[in-house]
């Protein structure tokens, strides 16, 4: 078997290490950082079932006119970002057509289908039960209409991929939930889906697992990735990491790398941001606050609020906004109590234009694979497209691995 250099150690290159040592190979995973500091460790904790279907780009007009006008929570802008971006988003524009939107979630529905089954042998390997919650995801609905639509669209999820729902008034969900303040209009509840109430310690525990198995983590930076006599190398704190072939699994920094190698990949850069809040009543599960953007979940560090999409440029400043109106506006419903003080943590969403990840051979040079790009999913999906990735290195073909693969897409 191979030696495998994986760089990047999220969820989605921690999976990729898991999934190719149980085939037998021998991985070195590389990160910059010693434990897990990026979207990984920030995300909304979710594991989304539910999401058999990837967020499309609006095309009705009143829609964008309320996102350009900064009207919606739910996505802020930076001009200079919107025109860097700017091929990246007329072909996702093209893609959110509804028949290839239909065609997209055809193959993105295999994805979140199989996701939490994907993660329960890890969770239970790594002895990380305490973290992960059963219990489903909500989004909640201050207004009528709104909640109205939502039941239609659970509806169909439920007749179209057989995604289990309970559709519930706010007086009845209020109930089940104490720490509401007051009843909403209505609340959609998916029950499949899971959450986790530290996704970096997660992260880190299948990164513990890994090592256990004879696994070897090595701080490094990938983006001194070269072609040597042997393969790959990479340059490492201790001395340059050598092997056979490398995974590239860097998230939103991996157009950055691969440019150097002449791929040219276009991807929207969604940021998001969180903080911790010392709520006096624990929630029993995350919600979507649906009119504001943000998701509220009770986490180890205290009750973190997490925000929608900034389309902003990687180094962009701290910019909070959509995060402090998505809190302010969520003390309606809860007591949030007192911002906890820490450093703000922010995090980038690597969105490919078709809406799926980059799982595959890079189309030309050998020992090189991809996986990457997978937007708002890659906490959900680093287990399910790890093990898609090992199967398309064993030479397994499948009409799911076709989707995903770089060579017809770049």
């Amino acid at each position: 078997m191979s030696e495998i250099l994986v760089l990047g150690a999220g969820m989605v290159g921690v999976s990729s290490a898991l999934a190719l040592q149980a085939q037998g190979h021998q991985v070195v995973l590389v990160d910059r950082h010693s434990s897990c500091r990026e979207t990984s460790y920030g995300n909304a904790g979710v594991i989304q079932t539910e999401a058999a279907e990837p967020y499309a780009l609006p095309r009705n007009l009143m829609t964008l006119f309320r996102y350009g006008c900064g009207f919606s929570n739910d996505v802020l802008w930076q001009p200079g970002a919107l025109l860097r971006m700017k091929p990246a988003l007329w072909r996702y524009f093209r893609h959110s057509a509804p028949a290839e939107h239909a065609r997209i979630s055809r193959i993105y529905s295999q994805l979140t289908s199989r996701a939490a089954d994907d993660h329960a042998p890890l969770v239970a390997a790594a002895g990380a039960q305490s973290l992960i919650s059963t219990d489903g995801l909500s989004e909640v609905y201050r207004q009528q209409s709104g909640f109205e639509s939502a039941a239609k669209e659970a509806a169909r999820f439920k007749e179209q991929y057989g995604i289990s729902s309970r559709i519930l008034d706010g007086a009845t969900y209020r109930e089940e939930e104490p720490a509401l303040k007051q009843a909403p209009a209505g609340v959609i509840h998916w029950n499949e889906s899971w959450s986790c109430r530290d996704p970096g310690a997660l992260t880190d525990d299948y990164r513990a697992l890994f090592l256990q198995r004879g696994g070897s983590y090595r701080q490094g930076d990938a983006q001194t990735l070269s072609q040597s006599a042997k393969g790959w190398r990479v340059e490492g704190e201790s001395g340059p990491i050598e092997a056979e072939q490398v995974v590239i699994a860097l998230g939103p920094w991996s157009p950055q790398l691969l440019r150097r190698f002449g791929y040219r990949i276009p991807m929207i850069y969604k940021r998001g941001y969180h903080g911790h809040f010392n709520a006096p009543l624990a929630l029993k599960r995350p919600f979507l606050d649906a009119d504001n953007g943000v998701v509220v979940a009770s986490m180890a560090k205290g009750m973190r609020v997490t925000s929608g999409a900034a389309l902003v440029a990687l180094d962009s400043k701290t910019q909070p906004t959509q995060l402090e109106r998505g809190a302010e506006a969520l003390r309606s419903l809860v007591d949030l109590g007192e911002r906890i003080d820490e450093p703000q943590w922010f995090g980038t969403r690597p969105c490919m234009p078709d809406m799926l990840p980059l799982v595959g051979a890079a189309p030309n040079h050998q020992g090189m694979w991809f996986n990457f790009g997978h937007g708002h999913q890659g906490f959900t999906l680093g287990p399910t497209t790890g093990q898609l990735l090992a199967e398309i290195m064993a030479g397994v073909d499948s009409e799911i691995t076709r989707g995903l693969a770089p060579g017809t897409r770049l």
